[in-house]
């Protein structure tokens, strides 16, 4: 070999080790040893988005990089927005503030207010939790009357402002020609599906499985849809739900107004929406990355699991893409489209302003 050859050989073997030892540095660059994570949380001790963190928040812990320490600290108000704006304002993009919120703080009607300092499409999400969507439960004397404007209505249980689960009656009266009608200000879900048991409505919407099941076994109700669940990009139907179709796919081909149509998509991505993890805008790539693979061995981790199913029994980790992918659908909805969902609602005779 002559000496030419032999210093590009060696030159070429000093390349690939230098390379080798530089990616390994850099994947050990990142590490939380003798750290303290804070974990924001926009809302009261004990509801859901309290409880998706803190069974997020200890797995984050033993999978992230030098195991730190990670503190729950709840920040309520403003349905999550105090929160957030203090993320924005308060804390730097080092990877010590994480934050779990939920589908309400990534509504624009939310924080597209003159008092919200952040734009969700801009975070850089770790992950989400999900129950699997929603389903319409309809009592099953009723259905005929669903499908029959000659007769009478049937009446659709909701609270106050329907949520975003309960708007897809908005949409099967509007499109589908359903012969329905609203009662509205029950104070909760939980009363609403009182009122279904006892007769006062005849259907109305949930995610809550053991609702659900409590339900179908009594054999006088039946899903008549499902919301389905944001799966690698698009809404897969539940098995659980059984041959329920897909309400997405019941729609097809019945709008064709396009202002309709982005209305339609911020509805079906609101409500594919739940809980979700993510980190401030400006937080290096390499600190995502290793939320990011956190999360992702905290998803497969049964242990994990065992604890979310104690939440709710249909608790489903989504990925950090899922989660933003729905951020910029519901980012791109134009302020015409949020109102028109507004107009379906008083049409309907709903008071909202």
């Amino acid at each position: 070999m002559t000496y030419i050859a032999r210093v590009a050989f060696w030159g070429s073997i000093v390349g690939l080790t230098v390379g080798w030892l530089a990616g390994n540095t850099a994947d050990a660059e990142v590490t939380f040893h003798d750290k303290t994570i804070t974990m924001l949380i926009g809302s009261e001790t004990g509801g859901g988005t309290d409880a998706s963190g803190r069974v997020v928040a200890p797995f984050l812990a033993k999978y992230l990089p030098g195991n730190p320490a990670i503190v729950v600290r709840n920040m309520p108000g403003a349905d999550g927005m105090t929160a957030l704006n203090f993320l924005m304002t308060q804390t730097k993009p080092d990877g010590l503030t994480v934050t779990t919120g939920s589908s309400t703080q990534m509504d624009p009607l939310m924080y597209r207010k003159a008092s919200a300092h952040f734009d969700p499409s801009q975070f850089a999400f770790v992950g989400g939790v999900g129950r699997g969507g929603t389903v319409l439960l309809i009592n099953k004397n009723a259905e005929k009357r669903l499908l029959d404007r000659t007769g009478e209505p049937a009446v659709m249980g909701s609270n106050a402002l329907p949520r975003s689960g309960m708007q897809v009656t908005l949409w099967g009266i509007e499109y589908l020609g359903w012969n329905a009608k609203w009662v509205v200000g029950y104070r909760g879900t939980n009363d609403v599906m009182l009122a279904l048991e006892r007769g006062e409505v005849d259907m109305t919407s949930t995610g809550t499985m053991f609702q659900i099941r409590k339900f179908e076994e009594t054999g006088n109700f039946r899903i008549l849809n499902q919301s389905g669940a944001m799966e690698g990009g698009s809404l897969k139907a539940r098995p659980d739900f059984g041959e329920a179709p897909l309400f997405t796919d019941q729609m097809k081909g019945r709008i064709s107004d396009p202002l309709a149509e982005k209305a339609f998509t911020y509805w079906e991505s609101i409500n594919a929406m739940d809980k979700w993890v993510a980190l401030a805008p400006g937080t290096p790539a390499d600190i995502i990355a290793v939320y990011r693979k956190a999360f992702e061995q905290a998803a497969r981790d049964p242990e994990f699991l065992e604890q979310g199913r104690k939440i709710s029994e249909d608790f489903s980790p989504m990925s950090a893409q899922d989660v933003a992918l729905l951020v910029k659908r519901l980012a791109d909805t134009p302020n015409e489209a949020t109102e028109y969902t507004k107009v379906l609602m008083r049409k309907q005779g709903l008071r909202v302003e």
